[in-house]
């Protein structure tokens, strides 16, 4: 396995900080993100909808394997270097009922935790981003 592709929900501001945090941690494998309802994720897996990736998230790896749920947010964790460890240890059968109910409360509550937290969706942070006025740069070399 070389890369996993991460089927997520981008107006949703808590997957989109997940996105954003996972983009920057060094990793073991290779990790793109999907819109789970976007074409192209339909190309790619299709039926995502109909089971369900827009109440939890999906992982695909590029053999085939898929996950979903606690077994999918496992996985993300597997793929870091730094939380490579934390993966197995959370998968143990004695910490799975709590993996399993933090996920899904996490999952269930995912819209009202991002509005609480302010966090802002993918679209939100491009559309801030690019209404903020750049630097007048007349040869190239902006100056204060």
């Amino acid at each position: 396995m070389k890369t996993l592709t991460i089927f997520y929900d981008p107006r949703c501001g808590l997957c989109s900080k997940f996105r954003a945090w996972l983009e920057a941690q060094p990793k073991r494998v290779g990790v793109e993100f999907l819109a789970y309802d976007s074409a192209e994720a339909n190309a790619k897996f299709p039926g995502l909808v109909e089971m369900g990736a827009d109440r939890e998230v999906v992982v695909l790896a590029d053999d085939g394997r898929w996950w979903q749920g606690s077994a999918a947010w496992l996985t993300c964790l597997w793929a870091t270097a730094r939380y490579y460890e934390w993966s197995f240890r959370l998968a143990a059968p004695v910490f799975q009922p709590l993996v399993k109910k933090a996920v899904h409360l996490l999952s269930e509550n995912r819209l009202t935790l991002s509005s609480l937290m302010k966090l802002k969706t993918d679209s939100e942070l491009a559309d801030a981003l690019s209404g903020m006025a750049g630097a007048p740069c007349e040869d190239g070399a902006c100056r204060r």
